[in-house]
């Protein structure tokens, strides 16, 4: 009998602090209208010192397993997507592991930038096929935060911190489609963290605009892979970089009945994590329903992208 996956529940976390573009005018040269006009972004949330990267991966994990029905000794994997991990060594996800008592569960990292969920996502899927792993769970946290020039008013209005998470479990009909991927590797400059003595963030924001947008054939492609239709499509939730970003791709994709994510406009980029926050909270608000198809697609740092279409658990 072939097994097929799908996601079983969804949780998520978000910062208590909200920070303001008002806020924000205060230390840098810009307004609320700027900001609105440029990103869509309104407010934005950002870590306390003791919401760290696995806490928050923790408090999202711990909310997917209950809204799945299980336990985190249910869990054979745990696979986490960041950017923003405390430490090079040791990754993140052997600590949300522990932290939430999925003592028994593999775990590992992945980074793959803004893009880093729907990749763990797909490996998630193909491990629970493969019968490697009866449940993963997918972790997006990122704490961007910890990485902003708060001097910088191109990239200090656009990133913020949260997390998600999804639990991956068998199914008699597979309800996550193939994924489409690829990368640009030839401009890692575009996006970066150089590290080495320089942890800020540092972004060419037209150009990353322009090639964004050059993705709609992609998207296409990843209907046309989970056989469904642009128009049959219920929901789309792309990366959330912003907002103008984000329409640019639906509309170019076609998708005149689905309900799409805009979660940046209160929550900011976060990274990795704006795919899992962006569809809870379609979810959440009753907007999608169980079985609705719905294409995920993120892009980011590397270049890289990576997408596919499921059904709402």
């Amino acid at each position: 009998m072939t097994i097929g996956a799908r996601v079983l529940g969804f949780g998520t976390y978000r910062p208590v602090r909200v920070v303001t573009n008002d806020d924000l005018a205060q230390r840098v040269e810009t307004s609320d209208e700027w900001i609105r006009t440029r990103t869509g972004i309104a407010t934005r949330r950002i870590a306390d010192s003791d919401e760290t990267t696995v806490m928050m991966g923790a408090a999202a994990a711990e909310k997917a397993l209950a809204a799945a029905g299980l336990t985190a000794a249910d869990i054979g994997l745990v696979i986490t997507a960041s950017c923003t991990s405390p430490s090079q060594i040791p990754g993140a996800s052997p600590q949300i592991a522990h932290r939430i008592g999925a003592l028994s569960a593999g775990a590992l990292d992945i980074n793959a930038g803004c893009a880093g969920f729907c990749y763990s996502l797909s490996q998630a899927a193909d491990t629970v096929r493969s019968g490697s792993a009866r449940h993963v769970l997918v972790v997006a946290t990122e704490r961007l935060s910890d990485y902003v020039d708060w001097d910088d008013r191109t990239t200090c209005i656009l990133l913020a911190d949260g997390a998600g998470a999804a639990v991956v479990g068998p199914s008699e009909a597979d309800e996550i489609g193939p994924a489409v991927w690829g990368h640009d590797g030839s401009r890692p400059d575009v996006i970066r963290v150089p590290g080495y003595g320089d942890n800020l963030f540092r972004m060419e924001g037209q150009a990353v605009f322009r090639w964004a947008i050059t993705l709609v054939p992609a998207l296409k492609k990843i209907c046309e892979r989970a056989g469904v239709a642009p128009e049959e499509l219920a929901g789309v939730v792309p990366h959330q970089a912003n907002l103008r970003i984000i329409e640019a791709l639906v509309n170019g994709l076609g998708a005149k009945n689905a309900v799409i994510a805009r979660d940046v406009v209160d929550a900011g980029n976060t990274s990795a994590a704006s795919i899992p926050l962006g569809l809870a909270r379609l979810l959440d608000a009753g907007e999608l329903r169980r079985g609705d198809p719905v294409l995920l697609f993120g892009f980011g740092a590397g270049l890289t992208y990576c997408g596919q279409v499921i059904r709402c658990p």
